[in-house]
């Protein structure tokens, strides 16, 4: 265990604010070497509190992993969110035989008056969804409120309930603490409590497992779920209704490829329903029922056309379809989007551009019951505005069913544009890209290049930290800094460039902001 900065239990804390600094002053906090052979979890408690919410340069918080032979620091987490208490922040921290330092960076922004406030900084080992309640930050874990019903914490000499509440399932006495949720002032039919799990911040799976017990005299639900950051609901486990005086082991097959919260809910039907305790939630690599997970590369249904068609194939009875073609950059026509130089699909060529033809490029089948998010880019030539010329769809072959989730419908431009798509089926799909000519006047040049799949929404990866050293400027500069900001300077622009024939006409990640 770990513990940076000053103990809470003497009252202290550390902090920059606007009296010590101005506009993007930085303040920077180093740990001593560290070693995680097992897989950790950091928490940070920390407040910002500012004068007003700006849009622009706001107070932010930074938390870096520098790792010891490694040119960039890799960036874990970040923050604009001010408050009027302490925040809590959890972080797993994979295992590793690399040494390591904790990096804390503090930014002030363009507030007048702003802080920036360090109360407590503790490595332990372990998953940070894990928790048996003994601490006072609970692990990170929060209760959502509710006027009626409510997680409190249970034990430790709490006499807070009229229900006849059990031992501490951790130490076996009086003294140790659990969570617990009592039907008493219950006043509507399905009340609900709620209790959230820290937000996972990289890829796990295996068994989640915690003991409750439930003194039940009407009706009880008791079930776990996990959530995403889009808000979607997936039941893990659900209570079987049978009552007993014991703490009782619960175990649900967990798997998190993308960041997600673990929620515990009770619904009570009257204010006799009695009451839950939770308490010694654990997590293990190792799934409950022992099963193997499906191992499955979102990669397999990546390309960039520039060896081949990777994993990629075409309908033949449609006909030649899509044709993979190099074409040099000209001033009527840009190169393939990975390097300019490379090869890209196109469709509606010169040898398929008739009324009625129709080309379909099928990925390799996804797993079902996975958030994904699609992206690639496209481009469009022609001179009129061309309906459907490129279409998604997900294909179930279970169902033979196909669902159109985008199309493009606008005057061609001749830039290649990014498409983000999030989507979810239960059973296994395929993404297939359709281009069709429907008459003459629909019959222009579709071009297709870079296409990805990876695990988890498209606004995962806006809350998700950049690879150390990369950047696309469309939220901010990355941590990228200029000695001297002037005319002669980068600066951050939307469209083409000022000058006339100079430039491109898009920016390279969507096809609408540069920085020039």
């Amino acid at each position: 265990m770990l513990l940076l900065g000053l103990l809470a239990v003497q009252g202290h804390y550390i902090s920059v604010d606007t009296s010590q600094g101005t506009n993007g002053d930085t303040a920077v906090l180093l740990s001593p070497d560290l070693y995680s052979e097992e897989w950790s979890c950091l928490r940070l408690i920390y407040q910002i509190a500012a004068s007003s919410e700006l849009p622009v340069d706001p107070t932010a918080l930074n938390l870096y992993l520098r790792v010891e032979g490694e040119s960039f620091d890799h960036l874990l987490w970040t923050t604009t969110e001010r408050s009027e208490s302490w925040l809590i922040a959890s972080l797993d921290i994979r295992n590793s035989t690399d040494k390591y330092k904790i990096v804390l960076e503090g930014i002030l922004g363009r507030d007048i008056f702003a802080s920036i406030a360090i109360f407590e900084i503790k490595i332990t080992t372990g998953y940070c969804i894990e928790c048996n309640f003994e601490e006072n930050h609970l692990c990170g874990f929060m209760n959502r409120w509710n006027p009626n019903v409510n997680w409190f914490v249970g034990g430790g000499n709490v006499g807070n309930s009229q229900s006849i509440l059990p031992r501490d399932h951790t130490l076996d006495d009086e003294f140790g603490h659990y969570m617990y949720v009592d039907s008493l002032y219950v006043k509507h039919f399905q009340e609900v409590a709620q209790l959230v799990s820290p937000r996972t911040t990289t890829p796990m799976s295996g068994c989640l497992s915690f003991y409750y017990q439930v003194q039940q005299e009407s009706g009880i639900v008791f079930t776990v779920y996990m959530r995403d950051i889009n808000g979607f609901y997936e039941e893990l486990w659900k209570a079987d209704g049978s009552v007993s005086k014991d703490w009782v082991l619960g175990e649900v097959d967990f798997s998190a490829p993308y960041p997600v919260e673990v929620i515990f809910e009770v619904a009570f039907n009257s204010a006799n329903g009695g009451y839950i305790a939770l308490d010694d939630i654990s997590f293990s690599p190792v799934f409950c029922s022992n099963r193997t997970e499906i191992s499955f590369s979102p990669s397999q249904a990546s390309c960039s056309f520039e060896e081949d068609l990777c994993n990629f194939y075409q309908d033949r009875k449609d006909g030649p379809g899509w044709s993979r073609v190099k074409v040099k950059p000209n001033a009527y026509r840009p190169g393939d989007h990975t390097t300019g130089m490379g090869y890209y699909l196109l469709a509606n060529t010169k040898f398929t551009s008739q009324p009625g033809y129709i080309g379909r490029l099928y990925s390799t089948t996804l797993p079902g019951n996975l958030q994904y998010c699609l992206r690639f880019y496209y481009a469009l030539y022609g001179f009129f505005k061309m309906t459907d010329a490129l279409a998604v769809y997900i294909f179930e072959e279970n169902h033979v069913v196909q669902e159109k989730i985008w199309s493009v419908l606008e005057t061609p431009r001749g830039v290649w544009t990014q498409v983000e798509i999030s989507f979810k089926k239960p059973m296994p799909a395929k993404v297939v890209f359709v281009s069709w000519c429907r008459s003459f006047w629909d019959c222009g040049l579709v071009a297709l290049d870079d296409v990805s799949v990876s695990l988890g929404s498209c606004q995962a990866a806006d809350i998700l930290p950049a690879f150390p050293g990369e950047c696309t400027f469309e939220r901010n500069e990355c941590g990228f800094i200029q000695q001297n900001r002037n005319r002669s300077g980068w600066h951050k622009r939307r469209g083409q460039t000022p000058t006339s024939y100079t430039g491109p006409k898009g920016d390279h990640t969507s096809g609408d902001i540069t920085c020039t």
